[in-house]
């Protein structure tokens, strides 16, 4: 297979797994009984916070705590994790503090945009490994993009539900979830174009870690809160059993 296929082949292949956010969105699209919109909603943040510490105790945090371990041994392994995961809560805890300073007050409107920014910085490093891995072995990259659909379709819900209920516009809604699914094919033309030479293991497993703790933050202390306001718990556990059920599958058989 010539270069130039391989090179769109990877990018097709990256392109598909980041844009399979967009799926999640479409849950925006169904039509709810008034009374019911609050039990959607609660069950969606369950089921997205779920989904959030489940990809990040399953999959970020121990794959690039291991890499950092194998390449920096075990004690300077740990202190790399630790400072990465600690400036990924600080990072989202400010982040939270200037979307508070706004004068959209919804809140249900900042955490569609927390979950939005989080989800850039977590699907751009995941296309630039999708892109090498498809780009070095093809089947290894469409096995990892499959994977990557799996849990970047409740992440385009995560998104897309508290922006359309916060403002009643589908339109905001797919956009901003759009933009969070097309960081993936980015991430893949940047690695290409500027960091071919630079991307390393140790480089995606820092940006992940990262991400890892941003996510954990994010769904703890806004997602969660903001889910059991409603007193719906039903649903909350609903979403938060389905959401696990779906990362342990997503976990052992990919």
């Amino acid at each position: 297979m010539g270069d130039n296929m391989q090179l769109a082949i990877s990018l097709l292949i990256s392109t598909i797994a980041g844009l399979s956010t967009m799926l999640g969105a479409l849950v925006i699209f169904f039509k709810f009984k008034e009374n019911n919109i609050n039990k959607f909603i609660t069950f969606s943040l369950a089921f997205s916070l779920a989904i959030m510490i489940g990809i990040s105790i399953t999959d970020l945090i121990p794959e690039s705590t291991y890499k950092l371990l194998l390449n920096y041994g075990i004690e300077k392994g740990i202190i790399y994790s630790l400072i990465t995961f600690i400036l990924g809560i600080i990072t989202i805890k400010y982040l939270h503090q200037l979307m508070n300073k706004t004068e959209q007050k919804n809140d249900l409107y900042k955490l569609g945009i927390l979950n939005m920014l989080a989800l850039i910085l977590h699907n751009f490093p995941e296309g630039i490994a999708t892109f090498m891995s498809s780009y070095k072995d093809t089947e290894l990259g469409i096995k990892l993009a499959i994977a990557i659909a799996f849990h970047n379709i409740p992440e385009g819900i995560s998104i897309a539900v508290p922006i359309y209920y916060a403002t009643k516009s589908k339109k905001s809604a797919i956009i901003k979830t759009f933009l969070s699914g097309i960081a993936e094919p980015i991430g893949a033309c940047f690695a290409y174009i500027f960091l071919s030479k630079y991307i390393t293991d140790t480089l995606i497993s820092i940006i992940l870690l990262l991400v890892g703790g941003i996510m954990i933050t994010l769904a703890i202390e806004i997602i969660l809160p903001k889910a059991k306001k409603y007193n719906l718990n039903k649903y909350l556990y609903l979403g938060l059993l389905i959401g696990t059920v779906l990362i342990l599958f997503n976990y052992f058989c990919f």
